[in-house]
């Protein structure tokens, strides 16, 4: 299966947020998985084992980093009210915690999927030998899944699930300061990068004023 090629930087989007983040590499390639490769991505996750299901899910559906999903235990989840709570990792000195909104389905398969240790508040979710799995095995499972979906690039990657999420967002009519919030921004000056989408995000946008 064949995709589009990535359409032409405009200057908005060529120039990197305060915080160096970009939607572009040097090469002008695009680092984030549009609306069809978002949605090929989430069919592939009920034919994975589950735990890799449910690490790609927790991925894709909260844009959260690799480390933050890593780092969550059952506390993190409130099953029922369908939240999952993040520590903000690059936050460096200060402790703060977010919650986001999740598909209910998404926590009660997350319960049930870590049945055997959910009574282990504190213990992590994803782990090898009780101790939490390491970026590179997480980064192993999205690959696998973006492979399966036959995705391919410098988008192919758990940034790329990240940034996809935000423009998926957008999309969506999510507000910028609660989007700040759901990411982990620490300014809102990162976050409007993903209000620059192009292409076809771009047209999807302008499609509610046609």
């Amino acid at each position: 299966m064949k995709h589009p090629s990535s359409t032409p930087m405009t200057a908005s989007i060529q120039r990197p947020s305060q915080s160096g983040m970009r939607l572009y590499n040097h090469q002008n390639r695009r680092l984030y998985l549009n609306r069809s490769e978002r949605q090929q991505f989430l069919r592939m996750l009920p034919h994975q084992p589950p735990e890799v299901r449910c690490f790609c899910e927790v991925l894709a559906k909260t844009g959260c980093r690799i480390s933050e999903a890593i780092s969550l235990s059952p506390a993190s989840v409130q099953v029922e009210e369908g939240t999952i709570t993040f520590k903000t990792l690059k936050r460096r000195g200060e402790l703060v915690m977010r919650e986001i909104p999740v598909p209910v389905e998404l926590t009660r398969l997350l319960r049930t999927t870590f049945g055997a240790t959910w009574e282990c508040a504190d213990a992590p979710l994803w782990q090898n030998c009780e101790r939490p799995i390491n970026r590179s095995t997480g980064y192993r499972w999205v690959r696998t899944v973006m492979a399966a979906a036959e995705i391919k690039g410098a988008m192919a990657s758990p940034k790329g699930l990240r940034h996809g999420f935000g423009i998926h967002a957008i999309l969506c009519g999510v507000q910028l300061h609660m989007l700040q919030k759901w990411m982990g921004h620490a300014s809102i000056t990162t976050t409007m990068i993903y209000a620059n989408a192009v292409g076809p995000e771009e047209r999807e946008i302008a499609r509610r004023m046609w």
